[in-house]
């Protein structure tokens, strides 16, 4: 049985749509029905926005599809309406106030992730910025998930040339055999994750941003080190220490190899 790959697009979402319409526009698509094939991709339209679409990939495999992982097709938004392309992973360190489950993460899918990333930043992407995101949203799915979106509001969900853009990095992406790491520091857009990935080749898994466990104690700051490891497969964690006082990096990493993970940071890796 084929293994795929299953892009997910929510009909409720423009610029979701616009992807998929994007995507379609390359050919080589088979219809049967119900999914959209090309290769070890399937992809499959929902009614509901996706971050709501819990245990979506069951729904899949009720129907005869076997999922290796998914790349769910979105909208990104943000008050600052600065125009960007971002990937990310998905769960909730705390609050599962936007989907998924409380404290829960959906195991990543660095090398595909860090592979979409590369090939926005290769693009010309004209008027966007290309991102990672950190770990902060839904749905709960079993299998390894990336999240690629179009911000940062409505007049960027409806550009078209956007989408073309999100299509050919799906159909374009190469993945690498790099390491991969969990990303802990920084703010919610990542940008140091971002030049490691793009410049170094480092494959990212979960980024935990400093707000995330500014105020947490040495046990959930653990937990959430330690189910990130897990989630993404590694021993790995790059500690952005720049990003955070002094006092609370040497915390972090402590709480790092307390973990059993190896610290990685700036002066641990060299530039390609």
């Amino acid at each position: 049985m084929v293994m795929f790959k299953l892009l997910l697009c929510s009909e409720e979402d423009t610029a979701s749509v616009n992807i998929r319409d994007a995507l379609t526009a390359h050919g080589g698509w088979e219809d049967d029905g119900n999914f959209l094939y090309r290769g070890d991709m399937v992809m499959m339209s929902v009614k509901e926005m996706h971050i709501r679409a819990e245990n979506i990939d069951e729904r899949a495999k009720g129907a005869g599809l076997d999922v290796k992982e998914m790349i769910f097709l979105s909208r990104h938004k943000a008050a600052s309406g600065i125009p960007t392309l971002t990937v990310h992973p998905i769960g909730n360190f705390h609050n599962a106030d936007l989907g998924g489950r409380p404290r829960t993460l959906v195991k990543a899918s660095p090398r595909t992730m860090s592979g979409l990333l590369r090939s926005l930043t290769s693009s010309d992407t004209g008027i966007f910025q290309t991102s990672f995101e950190v770990t902060h949203h839904g749905p709960w799915v079993s299998v390894p998930s990336t999240f690629i979106e179009i911000g940062s509001d409505e007049p960027q969900w409806n550009n078209k040339d956007a989408a073309r853009i999100i299509a050919s990095a799906i159909l374009g992406a190469e993945e690498n055999n790099g390491a991969t790491a969990i990303g802990i520091g920084g703010g919610h857009y990542a940008p140091r994750f971002t030049e490691v990935a793009v410049n170094n080749g480092l494959n990212f898994g979960h980024m935990m941003p400093e707000y995330a466990f500014r105020d947490s104690d040495e046990e959930d700051l653990m937990r959430m080190i330690r189910e990130s490891a897990i989630a993404s497969d590694t021993k790995l964690a790059y500690v952005h220490k720049r990003s955070m006082k002094g006092e609370m990096a040497r915390r972090v990493i402590d709480a790092v190899t307390s973990c059993g993970l190896e610290p990685l940071t700036s002066s641990s890796i060299t530039e390609n």
